[in-house]
């Protein structure tokens, strides 16, 4: 029982230093991030700079998330940044289909990645998630930074400013990691949309 033990710390201690792995000359900013690692596995799909995430087509109501990723100093467009994001289905649960592997089996399957070109710009393709059935949190869709450079990261969730969940506490707690994550969605072409614009370093720890 006790070797057991011993290699199953083992085994966690290398899977919280696996985002370290993935890119050893890496910068390492941010702190500790559980299960940013995700950030890595699209497999062979071939990032561009939209994604349309699973489900988008047959869930209301339809979501569309876009902005543009800048370099620490606010104004230089930011190309080769990957963003990762994911977040619950309607009923406030990551949904899964099985056999999934990685995060996928935390995460679900409601996921999508882009990565930037060299205008910086990014949109994905979703729906607004549900809270969790506790009811004790918001609605959000997390986020994870990767760029070329630097070890990936975590910044601000996506936030709705109409959530009566978001609290005033919640709202001064945040850090505003990479700029705000708090908007309003507003109807564009029949759908909601948030444009968030994203400072790289913007209240990243060691950046």
């Amino acid at each position: 029982m006790r070797k057991n033990t011993i290699i199953g710390i083992i085994l966690l201690s290398l899977s919280s230093l696996s985002c370290q792995s993935q890119d050893r000359g890496a910068k390492l900013v941010g702190g500790p991030c559980e299960g940013c690692e995700a950030i890595h596995e699209f497999g062979d799909k071939k990032l561009l700079a939209v994604d349309t995430l699973p489900d988008f087509a047959a869930t209301e109501p339809k979501l569309k998330i876009s902005g543009t990723v800048f370099q620490k100093d606010g104004k230089t467009p930011a190309g080769n940044v990957i963003l990762y994001v994911y977040h619950t289905d309607r009923g406030g649960i990551y949904p899964t289909k099985g056999g999934e592997k990685g995060w996928a089996r935390r995460h679900g399957y409601i996921r999508g990645w882009v990565k930037t070109g060299s205008d910086g710009k990014y949109s994905f393709y979703t729906f607004r998630p549900g809270a969790y059935p506790n009811r004790r949190a918001a609605e959000h869709i997390h986020i994870t930074v990767k760029e070329p450079d630097k070890n990936e990261y975590y910044i601000d969730d996506f936030l709705f400013d109409d959530d009566p969940l978001l609290t005033k506490n919640e709202r001064i707690r945040r850090p505003n990691r990479g700029g705000s994550g708090i908007f309003l969605p507003v109807k564009d072409k029949g759908i909601l949309a948030i444009k968030r614009d994203i400072i790289l370093g913007r209240n990243i720890p060691n950046y």
